[in-house]
């Protein structure tokens, strides 16, 4: 295992140099080429910039570990560590010139993640956690990280679902889960509602869908901020499909209750 200060400042470094050339594109949106995955998603020049910007800091740091990323696949590693990578988080949104879209990086050490970030990078925002040592919120400034403070969940009992404050991402795939929209009460988000969460700001957060790179970093960060992560299949770890993450266990446990 890895010095996990040492981690968490290489995931910042590489979150900020991958966020600087995503802003690069983002400002020049006329001129960049889209095209569709075979799973109907988009995906741009910008999205695989982003991510070789991000893998050049990472395996010139850490050349014995492993690389999963959305856009190019794996890279195998020797030392039992893998970088998680989603180089645009919201590719939908970044090429309509909405500012949510993110730049998400974690670590998985050993099977566990130890270390997420998610950058906000046209609002200048950033996200981070380590685990066992919380989660923080700053603000982005050129290449500065500035005005750091700690986050955590909505405090006080866990409401009743109907006053549940629900997020829910992407907008497509909402079908099978009416029953959630309908019992709880559902919110705009002006970013990623799992973030939202984990400041307190939402109780409970739906993404429809998704890889283990959609929430291996926020799984940790809201986890850390002292709410619960859980995937619709059970599972408390992330990967493929859709999951909830909320303030607390009794929250989502309400919220599959509304679902079963």
């Amino acid at each position: 295992m890895g010095n996990v200060a040492d981690d968490l400042n290489l995931a910042l470094e590489a979150a900020l140099a991958g966020s600087a050339v995503a802003l690069r594109h983002f400002a020049a949106l006329a001129e960049l080429p889209r095209e569709l995955k075979k799973d109907g998603s988009v995906v741009t020049a910008a999205d695989r910039a982003v991510e070789d910007r991000i893998r050049e800091v990472l395996t010139e740091a850490r050349p014995g570990d492993a690389i999963l990323g959305e856009e190019h696949g794996e890279t195998l590693g020797t030392e039992g560590r893998r970088w998680i990578i989603d180089p645009i988080d919201g590719t939908h949104l970044f090429v309509e010139g909405d500012d949510r879209w993110l730049v998400l990086i974690a670590l998985e050490d050993h099977g566990e993640i130890t270390v997420g970030v998610a950058a906000v990078p046209a609002q200048g925002r950033i996200w981070w956690a380590v685990r066992g040592g919380g989660a923080f919120e700053a603000v982005v400034r050129g290449t500065e990280i500035v005005d750091e403070q700690r986050i955590h969940v909505a405090d006080g009992p866990t409401p009743a679902l109907a006053d549940t404050r629900l997020g829910v991402v992407p907008h497509w795939g909402r079908e099978p889960f009416t029953a959630l929209f309908e019992a709880a009460d559902e919110r705009e988000w002006p970013l990623q509602p799992a973030l939202l969460v984990a400041r307190g700001d939402l109780d409970l957060s739906l993404q429809t869908g998704g890889q283990i790179w959609d929430f291996a970093a926020t799984s940790l960060i809201v986890t850390e901020a002292g709410g619960y992560y859980r995937g619709l299949d059970g599972r408390t770890v992330p990967g493929p499909g859709a999951a909830l993450s909320g303030r607390d266990a009794d929250v989502v446990a309400a919220a599959f209750g509304a679902l079963a």
